[in-house]
Formats: C-alpha cells, structure tokens, sequence
C-alpha cells in the first residue's frame, strides 16, 4: 500500500464509532491522546486493523473518570502498570499511561515508571515498525524514530541501542524472529549482533513466555526464516535446542542429506499441504520436530552408509520431553509425539503392498490423527529424484484410496470390536476386571485382521478363545 493509502486508512479509522469517541473524550479533558503501535503500522502495512491500543499522558485513574462515562465496561487489571480496558461502541481497547521503565537486568519485572511525553513512551517500545503513533484528533503521524522508512525498507531495528532493548526485555529476541516470519522482514545487522551476544539473558524470561512466543512463531504464514534467525543467532540453542542439534556434520565418506534443511523443507511443504482452515500448530511442530531424534541414533555403516534407526521412536520421547519442558499442552505433547512416531510407517507400504489388516492398523495406530499423518508423510518426501518422489506419491495416493474403500465398506472411522465391554461380560458371566479387557483386545485384533465378523460370528470365536484359556 503506498503511504497516502496508508494515511487515508487511519483517516477512516479515527473516524470510526470508539476512536472518534475517545479522542473527542480526551481532548475535552485536556490530555495528549494517540493511537500507537500495531493498528499504525498495519495500516501501513495492509493488513486487518483488529487491536486498538492508545496512550496518553493522563494517570489511570483519570483514564477511567473519561472512559467511564461512555463505556459499555471498563477493566482495570492492568492498572499498576498504568493499563485500562474498555468496550467501547462494541470494541475492546486498551489505553495506558506514557510509560517510561527502569529494568534490574536481573528479572524481567520492570520498575513502572509514568512518562511525560509520547516520544520517550515509543523510544521504549520494541522495534521501529512498532513505535509509531497518530495523535488524536490532531491526526498527526508521530515517528520519531523512522518506523516508515524501516516499513519501506522491510528492516527490523529497535528505536534505540539494540542491547538496550534487549536487555530490558531479552524476549524481544524472539518477537524479532517472529516479525521476519510474520511480515517477511529482515533484522538489521547491529540487532542481530545483539542478538547473538545477549541470547543468554533469555534465561530470565518465563518459561511460559518463551513459549508463547515460539507457539506465535510457528502460526506465521511462514516460520521458517524465524527459525534460521533463532539457529543462527544461537537462541534456539537455550530454547530449542534439538533445531541446531539437526546440523549434522557431513564427512566426504559419510553420506546422508542435510537433516536441518530437509526438517524446514518439510515444515515448509507441511504448511502448504495444511487440510485444515486455520494454521495447525500439532502438524507444524511435528513437521519441524519429526527427525529430531536422528543425531542420537546416527551410525556410519560400512561403505559409508549412514543410519538412523529408530529414530522416529526416539525422536518422539525427545519431542514430548522438549514440549513438556515448554510447558505445553497435555494433547498437543501426545498428538506431537505420536505423529513423530509414526511418520516412517508408511515408507513400509512401497516396499509390498499391504494388506487389509496392515491398512486397518495405520488407521487404527493413527486414530483421530489420521489426516495430519497424511499431509506430514506427504510433506517428508523431499528427494530431487523425479522418479522416486513420483512413486511415493502415488503409492501414498494408492494408499489413501484404500483407506477410503475400506472405511466405506467397514466403517473403518472408528474400529472397534463386534462386542463392547458390556456384551463381552453378559457372554462370558464376568465382572468388570482384567480378563474382560483382555477380551476386549482379542476381538480388536480379530476385527482389525478380518474385518467386521457381526455379533454372532464374534460371540462363537470369543467362546472359542475363552474356553481355549480355561
């Protein structure tokens, strides 16, 4: 979008319904008002105007004697650090005092500090791109620290000295990575200088905060040039280490591929395969994650062969180890950790054909995971031999066809035995307890080896079993 674009957006903008009204508020009230951050540098940028975050030079408490009175609601949880939320015409904003924070260094909690000008509140605000502001309602474009030209230029630079700003918050570091993902940009020099030097204050930062970040990381349009920025920067060392760990040293008698590329190359081939509408981060975490446990199975055979066997089980226990440490969810660490496991079973399938049974279980083994191990065995395919990418292709499609016959004439979506629990008792006069369990496994089994058998073909063989173990 050019600049007079641009202008005219945010024109439009504090026309509308909440801006209007809190400008119109402030003013009257005698205070600086500004709309900062984000919404400016969308505008810029051409992308949704969602979040409307303001600041001003009043204290909290006047800012809820203005925004009181026309407000839906007000939320002062933020007050301390000088932050109040309102709904106002239908939309949630944010407005806080012009902040002017001292840091220990030591912890990431700062010293809040109320400032008394709008260029030193953006001066401390993280990068240039950010620290824009439009003053309300004189509609004035306030960038001192030349957020435009660096919007122009695609850069990422902090307003001021870079180890300044990462040293206030070292998690800057990781919001850098993002916005190369997110916007396409590339980190000036001296800031990822910085980033390489001071990539150890990450360890004061929650552990939840880093991964948060990393989750908004891998939810961009494009990870990938985030996660070379954290790898070559040394940060993904401290906080994920297992990424650079794939950078395998390659001797001229030792042959494999290159496993950190080939990992983004699937990330990257992962996410334009995606089935579902919005990004799925268990698909793109095991994608960038599912070789990882090659560096510790890794073994050079004679003639310079290079193995890694089992490296898909191993892979999935340092994944979920890694996840767990992140702090992240229960679901996503199992969903993660099993696609990981089972991401080689099909390379079995081009071998011989498989039978019915064998499909049955892929099936089963995946369970509701079934279409995020499609795209991701799809995506691991990153050979640049024509021929034999071809002939997985479509061995994987031939697949897939199967899976969808046997599903339709079986309803193979759910596999369970001809008998539940309750009928398993009822037959064999037992309580609930192992044996009926035990039961239960051999009807899966006889199900996923022969198909659907009906009740009464089930009962006879489950009879059968029973008085064979009597």
């Amino acid at each position: 979008m050019t600049v007079a674009g641009a202008i005219a957006r945010l024109e439009l903008l504090a026309d509308s319904g909440p801006v209007a009204l809190l400008s119109s508020a402030f003013a009257t009230a005698g205070h600086e008002f500004a709309l900062v951050g984000g919404p400016v540098r969308d505008a810029f940028l051409d992308r949704p105007l969602t979040d409307l975050d303001f600041t001003t030079n009043a204290d909290p408490d006047q800012i809820l004697a203005i925004v009181k009175p026309i407000a839906e609601a007000c939320w002062d949880v933020g007050r301390d650090f000088g932050t109040i939320a309102a709904r106002i015409a239908g939309h949630t904003v944010e407005i806080t005092t012009y902040r002017a924070d001292s840091y220990d260094g030591a912890t990431r909690k700062p010293v809040v500090t109320f400032g008394s000008d709008l260029e030193s509140d953006l001066v401390r605000r993280d990068f240039t791109v950010n620290a824009m502001a439009l003053r309300l309602p004189e509609r004035v474009l306030v960038d001192p620290w030349g957020g435009l030209q660096d919007l122009l230029d695609k850069r990422i630079k902090t307003p001021g000295p870079p180890e300044v700003s990462f040293g206030d918050d070292p998690l800057r570091m990781l919001r850098a990575a993002r916005f190369t993902a997110q916007l396409g940009f590339v980190v000036e020099e001296q800031t990822v200088r910085a980033m390489t030097e001071l990539a150890p204050q990450l360890d004061i930062v929650s552990v939840e905060r880093i991964a948060d970040e990393l989750r908004k990381l891998m939810l961009t349009r494009d990870p990938v040039p985030g996660i070379r920025l954290l790898v070559e920067t040394g940060i993904a060392e401290r906080i994920l280490p297992e990424i650079p760990a794939l950078r395998l040293e390659i001797d001229e008698h030792a042959h494999h591929k290159d496993v950190y590329e080939h990992s983004l190359t699937v990330l990257q081939q992962a996410i334009d395969l995606e089935r579902s509408e919005s990004p799925d981060l268990v698909l793109r975490l095991a994608a960038l994650l599912h070789d990882i446990g090659k560096p510790a199975t890794r073994k050079i055979e004679s003639g310079g062969v290079v193995t890694f066997h089992h490296h898909d089980v191993v892979g999935a226990k340092l994944a979920a180890k890694r996840l767990r440490a992140l702090r992240f969810d229960n679901d996503t660490i199992a969903s993660v950790a099993r696609l990981i496991e089972l991401h080689l079973r099909f390379f079995g399938y081009t071998d011989g054909a498989w039978t019915d049974s064998a499909v049955r279980r892929y099936v089963r083994d995946a369970g509701p995971l079934l279409e995020r191990l499609h795209v991701l065995t799809r995506a691991d395919v990153t050979t640049r031999n024509r021929r034999k990418a071809d002939r997985l292709s479509f061995a994987y499609d031939d697949l897939e066809e199967r899976i969808g016959a046997i599903a339709e004439a079986e309803g193979l979506a759910a596999v369970r035995p001809d008998l539940d629990g309750e009928q398993i008792m009822a037959v064999l006069g037992l309580a609930p307890g192992r044996e009926v369990g035990e039961a239960y496994r051999f009807l899966l089994e006889l199900r996923l080896d022969e198909g659907p058998l009906g009740e009464v073909e089930a009962e006879r063989r489950l009879r059968e079993w029973w008085a064979a173990r009597r």
